[in-house]
């Protein structure tokens, strides 16, 4: 089952107008929520940044946040899984004509629910590989946009590659992953590119900030270089449905001579704490 525009159907019943300005142009945004042991974690950090990305494309939050938690709890009835992803996604709305330009226009609002199955400790041990590539997306990379093509191909190229991540730069400086926060360790301290219009602060990125605090692991938001980056003592990557990832590899480079390090380990530990509190 999905929700679409006030009706929970089948999604082979779903179905929007052509004239959708989120099919013609991508003009919409989107979040996508873990929901832990049947509980939405961290729902109103994400339903305060989904407020932040429709206010910066001058859309109207079509519900207040009680409603939100209403509609996806009634969503999460019809799939009793305990562990779920919510996807969700508003469209500026379906216009008349294609055009560039907007009027005031009903958004279109769809929801689905998708297994969520984080990797476990174990397997994250292994380790993962990701290679780096100039970021030449827009300027505007705070908000959480359905318009990803950029993204798109940079996930390609790690697909085509047998990497997990492409890790982005702007002038030599580490921004963020094509769909990931990236955080690196040098001489025991945490650095990660600071909140700016040039990443997506992700609800996790604040989480495994959080977490690192209270592993005494001092933290800078200062973006580190793609030299750091290389010769760091650990990299990681953090998203919603990863958590926090240690990368092993870069550019066929090993990282900490291809072996997780120990902050990664002690905060990861305290993320899984958060998650079942």
């Amino acid at each position: 089952m999905v929700y679409l525009n006030g009706e929970f159907l089948a999604k082979n019943q779903a179905s929007i107008s052509v004239m959708d300005r989120g099919f013609l142009f991508g003009d919409g945004v989107y979040e996508v929520i873990p929901v832990y042991n049947g509980n939405i974690f961290r729902l109103q950090e994400h339903l305060q940044r989904l407020q932040n990305s429709l206010d910066a494309i001058a859309v109207t939050n079509p519900y207040t946040n009680r409603e939100w938690h209403d509609i996806f709890s009634q969503l999460l009835t019809h799939d009793l899984a305990p562990n779920q992803s919510i996807y969700l996604q508003i469209t500026r709305g379906a216009d008349t004509q294609r055009k560039h330009s907007f009027e005031s226009l009903t958004p279109t609002v769809f929801a689905e629910l998708n297994p969520l199955t984080p990797k476990t400790k174990l397997e994250l041990i292994q380790g993962f590989s990701a290679i780096t590539q100039a970021d030449f997306r827009w300027q505007r990379c705070d908000i959480k946009a359905t318009s990803l093509l950029a993204n798109i191909m940079y996930s390609q190229q790690a697909k085509q590659n047998q990497v997990e991540e492409v890790i982005l730069h702007r002038d030599q400086s580490i921004t963020e992953g094509a769909t990931s926060n990236v955080f690196i360790v040098k001489n025991n301290t945490l650095f990660t590119h600071p909140t700016s219009p040039n990443i997506l602060s992700g609800i996790t990125r604040d989480l495994v900030l959080e977490s690192a605090k209270a592993c005494q692991l001092p933290i800078q938001e200062i973006a580190p270089t793609l030299d750091e980056l290389l010769s760091a003592d650990e990299v990681w990557i953090s998203s919603s449905t990863r958590e926090v990832m240690p990368i092993t590899q870069v550019d066929d480079q090993p990282i900490n001579q291809g072996k997780i390090g120990m902050h990664w380990s002690s905060v990861y530990d305290h993320y899984q704490s958060l998650k079942n509190a």
